[in-house]
């Protein structure tokens, strides 16, 4: 059995002293690098969101199309929504959308398919509104994109409807296909 001397005490006390003092100031080196790494992200992200909020992509459509973009797609949301086959009870229910005109060109139609879309039975299953062309301030025409998608076929084909700001509210008073 080894006796130590009292300074061979002293001095392996205080290693195991500095031994532990340099795990503690390690691992407060440790924390204050995660928190620095933290605080970095967080800025970084606070950074990136106010750069994409401040970037926006100008709509450059004219203000007309502006307008009337909600009253094609409020139409065709509640079209595809419904009975398709045109019906003088089916052509009512769409007269709030429609020209007195158009939907008095409409009346004597002696069809079954879709005066709406593709003039046939061929039912789309889907649509999107696409581009618009302003012809003046009280005119418009957009594209809308009809789509069919089953185990069968994947298919769409455009339509032009016409648009016509009829007493001061957004209508449709033609359809091409």
């Amino acid at each position: 059995m080894k006796f130590l001397s009292e300074s061979d005490k002293r001095s392996a006390i205080s290693s195991q002293q500095l031994a532990v003092s340099s795990r503690h100031s390690s691992s407060r080196r440790q924390g204050f690098c995660i928190l620095a790494h933290r605080l970095l992200l967080i800025a970084y992200c606070i950074l990136l969101t106010s750069c994409l909020l401040s970037c926006s992509v100008p709509n450059l459509e004219p203000a007309n199309c502006i307008e009337a973009r909600g009253v094609v797609k409020e139409f065709y949301s509640f079209h595809f929504g419904n009975d398709m086959r045109f019906t003088k009870e089916n052509l009512k229910l769409r007269a709030e959308f429609l020209t007195p005109e158009f939907t008095a060109s409409l009346q004597n139609e002696q069809m079954n398919g879709d005066v709406f879309t593709t003039g046939s039975d061929d039912f789309a299953k889907a649509f999107r509104v696409g581009e618009c062309a302003a012809v003046s301030l009280e005119e418009t025409i957009f594209q809308v994109i009809l789509f069919w998608r089953d185990d069968v076929r994947s298919e769409q084909k455009v339509i032009m409807v016409g648009m016509i700001k009829y007493n001061g509210k957004w209508l449709i008073n033609r359809v091409l296909y």
